[in-house]
This record gives structure tokens, C-alpha cells and sequence, in this order.
């Protein structure tokens, strides 16, 4: 059902699918290709009768890095990709949120942007204590809109997802689950232990209510999500447009520190 992704792995364990993200050289950054990919999995997930849970990783020593930098300047260059681009965080976001099967984040390494969005949207979240955690929009001059600015406060309050969101901090596993952001954290090697007793638990479980009770729970999401979401969008969308985003992307190609100009 699952082969023509490129960039997404999947494996059954009884009705458990596993999701990983699959560029590890990169940390499992976000390429034009994995975008899209990850923007059709949920929808595709959701008319799976052989799938009552699911669980979202990535290759290698990493959860997902974010947005791929030498994306972000095609981007800047072309318009259009960006607008594509647009399209499908919120296929991707609205997929997971109306996906009626809950969904487990296997936090084995650094989530980062787009990494962290795709962790925070899953139900349950569970990382390695070598994991970080951070959505680092604003230090390539863009807003975190693609879902960040619904989710962060909802889970950890407004305050503090401010200071997150406007620093770009990242903050390590235990701290994450000290204040709310995640649900465990545990010793790198009870990882795999943890998360599958987790999936287990919940596939051995009444499904049917389970994802009803997603439902019923995301339906407020869903609503808030038509309103912050557009919006954050829309206002990524302009922060894409600064020259501070311009400055950033090359900043990081030259391996140099952005200077940026508020502009």
C-alpha cells in the first residue's frame, strides 16, 4: 500500500504501522520530496484497515532536522515552490489531526522546525534523553506558522511557548517532559521498550473508541486550527518574502551568522 514513497519507510507490526523518515544523512531533513510524501501518509493511513495505530520516527541518531536549507533557497528563488510548499503543511497538519488513530512520536534524536510541528501534532510523545527539541523558525527569519503557534501553547501555555517560539531555543528530553511539551522521557536504550509497550496497549484497546475519543478531543483543535493556522500561514508566507529570511539562508550557506535588519 506504501511503496512508492521515496523518503518514508513503513513496517507492520500487527496493526501497528511504523512510519520512519528516511534521509539520515541529513538528519532527515525535509526535502521537496518528503514534504509531499508527508502530506499524502496521513490521509492514506486514515483508509488503512490494517492500521490502528501508528508510530513516527526517523532514521538514524535523529527525528527530523527541519526544513532542508538548500530547499528554502529554490524557494526565495521561486515563488511557486513555496506556495506548494504552503499546501501541503496543511495537508500534512489537518491529515494528522483528522487522522482517527492515535498517533506515537518516537522522539529518538533531534526534533527540529518542521520536526518538532510533525512531533507536537502526534498524540503521544515519547523521546530518547538524548533528544532535543526546538522550533528555530524565527532564526531564519521566518514565522513559525506551520502549526507551531497552534499547538506549543496548548501544551505548554502561552508564556512559555512564547519564549520558545520567539528565542528558537530547543530545549533537551527531560526538560520537554518536565514542562508539558512531551509525554516521556527515558534512557535512550528503553526507547523502543517504552513506545511499543505504548502502541501495544493501545492496539490491544477498544480502537473504535479510542478514535472517537481522538476525535472528540481534536475537534476543538480542528476549529482553532481554521483560525491560527491560516493565519500563521499566511504570516510565514510574508516572513518568506524579508530580506532576513533572504539573509539567513544564505548566512547558513556561507557558514556565517545572519546579520539581520528587522526587514
Amino acid at each position: 500500500m506504501y511503496e512508492s514513497y521515496e523518503t518514508l519507510l513503513t513496517e507492520r507490526r500487527g496493526k501497528i504501522l511504523t512510519v520512519t523518515m528516511n534521509r539520515p544523512e541529513v538528519k532527515n531533513a525535509a526535502n521537496d520530496v518528503m514534504h509531499a510524501e508527508l502530506a499524502r501518509i496521513f490521509h492514506e493511513i486514515a483508509a488503512d484497515p490494517d492500521c490502528d495505530v501508528v508510530v513516527l520516527t526517523g532514521a538514524g541518531d535523529a527525528f527530523c532536522a527541519g526544513g532542508d536549507i538548500n530547499g528554502m533557497a529554490r524557494k526565495i528563488e521561486d515563488h511557486t515552490l513555496w506556495v506548494r510548499t504552503v499546501v501541503e503543511a496543511r495537508d500534512i497538519f489537518y491529515g494528522m489531526l483528522d487522522l482517527d488513530k492515535p498517533v506515537i512520536a518516537r522522539l529518538n534524536g533531534a526534533a527540529s522546525g518542521l520536526g518538532a510541528t510533525l512531533a507536537v501534532y502526534c498524540d503521544i510523545i515519547i523521546a530518547a534523553e538524548s533528544a532535543r527539541i526546538g522550533d528555530p523558525h524565527v532564526k531564519v527569519g521566518l514565522v513559525a506558522g506551520d502549526g507551531g503557534a497552534l499547538m506549543w501553547p496548548m501544551l505548554v501555555g502561552y508564556a512559555k511557548a512564547k519564549e520558545l517560539l520567539f528565542l528558537g531555543d530547543h530545549v533537551d528530553a527531560r526538560e520537554a517532559e518536565r514542562i508539558g511539551l512531551i509525554n516521556y522521557a527515558v534512557p535512550d536504550v528503553e526507547l523502543d521498550e517504552k513506545v511499543y509497550a505504548m502502541a501495544d496497549r493501545l492496539a490491544a484497546g477498544a480502537t473504535q473508541a479510542i478514535g472517537w475519543t481522538k476525535r472528540a478531543i481534536n475537534h476543538s483543535l480542528r476549529q482553532l486550527a481554521q483560525g491560527t493556522m491560516e493565519v500563521g500561514l499566511g504570516l510565514e508566507t510574508l516572513s518568506h518574502l524579508s530580506h532576513d529570511h533572504a539573509e539567513a539562508v544564505r548566512a547558513f550557506q556561507e557558514k556565517r551568522r545572519p546579520a539581520f535588519t528587522g526587514r
